[in-house]
């Protein structure tokens, strides 16, 4: 290791000890905040009612294992954290006041004092209410114990060290209960504190700089999941995910049963739907859509597309007609079923197809998929996987058929775009 070396590792160190040490100090100015009393009861069945909001299972199950029990793998572009148990079991949350389980939720500190990772979503949950984190309590200690011992996180060195950790929320995070705009009515307000706290959408729609930093719980800018593959598009702009332009009743339907229209919720959005938001009654809802609808309108810049490339669009063309229009039709129209529900979506305006960037279409031509089963689209029809079937340079060839047909001009792939795509799916 050369001397320049060592000195910015030294340089990088002293750094962080300087901005643990604020974050420390802002830490103990909240803590006043962090033991403020309840100010009504509490109610189990209203903390069953967050947690499902909060889609706590959907992060603190590990597949095939026991609910809330903890153990599942998060990939982050710094290795892979393991969900705690939430359940009252020595290995969870038992002995846990709602005073411990308050701090965690508003300051990210665990009942010995250790910080947590930032892949528990603070800047979200800090938002949340004194009441509701008790009401989340109370339904946490009254769920099946199971013993799980945590799992060592897998970070690379020094992501996982409390300095680290610390030196980061002193970059990015400001402890803070929800505060409601004066400006806006109580539904909006309302709708507000749903998105940016419990449902924590900025969690995965934020814009993340090269330390996983973003822009708060309102940050809703749009970005790849580095590790999962697949692109959580923008909330602000109308040709990704916005919502500006949808009819409230259009939203709703959306938010409860994942596929409205010629819109269908696929990859991590169908577990959104199905652990979260079809779960909010109709007030909720409504909130939801108010806030929702009402972000300010800004489009994602866009990268050059690939060179058109002749050959390249006539096998699209090809692997099209071979593997797609059956179900989608032969200009990308959408099939219906004997009952004439939309069966398969059409392609032809989709805006999974026409993203800036092209991750999900291809992550959905690759693995297939499904979309939720809600009391609303109970039996969807899937999508099959492709990935034994279609190598890089075909998948290339396809999606930029799909992106530059049907009235598309989205721009065509090429083979390195669906390689760093992959590369990224796979970075731990």
């Amino acid at each position: 290791m050369t001397v320049k070396r060592l000195l910015l590792g030294a340089a990088a160190l002293v750094l962080l000890a300087v901005l643990a040490a604020a974050a420390l100090l802002g830490w103990q100015r909240n803590l006043t905040e962090a033991a403020a009393p309840r100010t009504g009861p509490v109610s189990i069945q209203r903390g069953a009612y967050l947690g499902a909001i909060g889609n706590c299972a959907g992060c603190h199950t590990a597949r095939g294992g026991e609910r809330l029990a903890g153990g599942r793998g998060i990939p982050t572009p710094f290795g892979t954290v393991f969900a705690p148990n939430l359940t009252p079991d020595a290995s969870g949350l038992a002995g846990w006041s709602a005073d411990d389980f308050w701090r965690a939720l508003h300051l990210g500190q665990s009942r010995d004092g250790r910080l947590l990772v930032p892949v528990h979503p603070i800047t979200n949950t800090t938002l949340v209410t004194r009441d509701d984190a008790d009401a989340l309590h109370a339904w946490l200690q009254a769920q099946p114990a199971v013993a799980a011992p945590r799992r060592a996180h897998e970070l690379r060195w020094p992501y996982g060290s409390q300095l680290a950790i610390a030196g980061w929320r002193a970059l990015y995070f400001k402890p803070g209960v929800y505060r409601p705009d004066a400006a806006q009515d109580a539904t909006w307000n309302r709708g507000a504190y749903l998105t940016q706290g419990l449902a924590h959408c900025s969690a995965c729609h934020a814009t993340r700089g090269p330390l996983g930093g973003d822009g708060g719980a309102a940050d809703f800018r749009g970005g790849l999941l580095a590790g999962l593959g697949w692109y959580a598009p923008s909330l602000l702009d109308p040709a990704e995910a916005g919502v500006q332009r949808w009819p409230d009743a259009t939203l709703r339907r959306w938010l409860r049963d994942g596929h409205v229209d010629s819109h269908t919720a696929q990859g991590p959005m169908a577990e959104v739907i199905l652990g979260s938001t079809a779960a909010l009654n109709d007030g909720d809802l409504g909130a939801m859509s108010t806030y929702l609808r009402s972000l300010p309108e800004q489009a994602v810049a866009r990268a050059r597309p690939a060179d058109p490339d002749v050959s390249r669009r006539q096998l699209g063309a090809a692997l099209y007609r071979e593997h797609c229009a059956s179900c989608h039709g032969d200009a990308g129209e959408g099939r219906r079923d004997a009952s004439g529900a939309l069966a398969y979506p059409p392609l032809a305006g989709s805006r999974l197809v026409t993203q800036a960037s092209a991750a999900n279409l291809l992550r959905l031509i690759e693995r297939g998929g499904f979309a939720p089963a809600t009391p609303g689209h109970p039996r969807p029809y899937g999508m099959p996987p492709f990935a034994g079937v279609l190598g890089a340079e075909e998948l290339a060839a396809l999606a930029s058929h799909l992106r530059e047909s049907f009235g598309h001009r989205a721009g065509e792939v090429d083979t390195v775009e669906v390689l760093r795509l992959r590369a990224a799916a796979a970075a731990r």
